[in-house]
């Protein structure tokens, strides 16, 4: 069974044509890509290891774009088929002296993606089937983080068998709806619970087929923990209610497989 790291954060931008890279923009100070075969037991994840050490394993174009602009895989669409097939990892030092934030990374990933992929899109208004995160009726058992603000939020989900256990330390509303909507779960997810703090919350939850993108496997019906939907209720005191509504989707519109390195 895998074992998956996923950590989050970041918001979109508006309608553009790209061939995204700001020159403002951090960049990579050096960066390996390298095709992988890809296989039931490969680990798929990205994470800092050290303070400069960006790893990413076994993603697709389609999820890199996916992560690097904080979107459901379902909103990324176009391209050639490859960009759902061919799979990578990423080695990649980061600038600077201390550890670049989640923000930052992705904004690196952005520009390694137009550089070495050639990855040009545009941005279109779709309407999806989404899920609507909000706050239960007696109110949500969200405790504020003892995290000094400064701290990098965390939310690390853990597959064992038949269990998922994600602890989440000094998370927004908006880095917890990153996390459900890129990894989790099968569609995007909007936030709608109006709260603006940064929580500590432990969320534990026996999966389903449709969560992970069916590379999880399911949890028996009669399993001793909550399914998603309803340990979210039970635990953080939220929900989510499954409804339309337009979407900012990404459109490729050119990409080429990564040059040798």
């Amino acid at each position: 069974m895998k074992k998956f790291v996923l950590i989050a954060t970041a918001l979109l931008a508006s309608c553009v044509l790209a061939a995204q890279k700001p020159s403002t923009s951090p960049t990579f100070q050096v960066a390996t890509i390298k095709p992988v075969e890809s296989t039931p037991k490969s680990a798929r994840y990205i994470v800092m290891q050290g303070p400069h050490r960006f790893v990413e394993k076994d993603y697709t174009l389609k999820l890199l774009i996916a992560a690097a602009y904080n979107l459901n895989p379902k909103a990324v669409s176009g391209g050639p088929s490859w960009i759902e097939t061919d799979h990578y990892d990423i080695l990649a030092l980061t600038p600077g002296k201390t550890q670049p934030s989640h923000d930052q990374q992705m904004v690196m990933l952005r520009t390694l993606l137009a550089d070495r992929f050639k990855l040009a899109f545009h941005h279109e208004s779709k309407v999806f089937s989404i899920y609507s995160l909000e706050i239960v009726k007696g109110g949500s058992k969200l405790k504020p983080s003892a995290a000094p603000a400064t701290d990098q939020p965390a939310l690390i989900s853990t597959v064992y068998p038949q269990r998922i256990l994600m602890p989440a330390r000094n998370a927004s509303m908006a880095d917890f709806v990153s996390v459900m909507q890129r990894a989790i779960l099968d569609r995007p997810v909007v936030d709608k619970t109006g709260l603006t703090g940064r929580y500590d919350f432990n969320l534990e939850w026996a999966p389903d087929e449709s969560q992970f993108g069916g590379e999880v496997a399911a949890a028996p019906s009669d399993a001793p923990i909550p399914p998603f939907f309803t340990a979210i209720q039970q635990q953080p005191g939220l929900k989510l209610e499954a409804t339309r509504g337009p979407i900012e989707a990404i459109v490729v519109d050119h990409a080429e497989r990564p040059s040798a390195n």
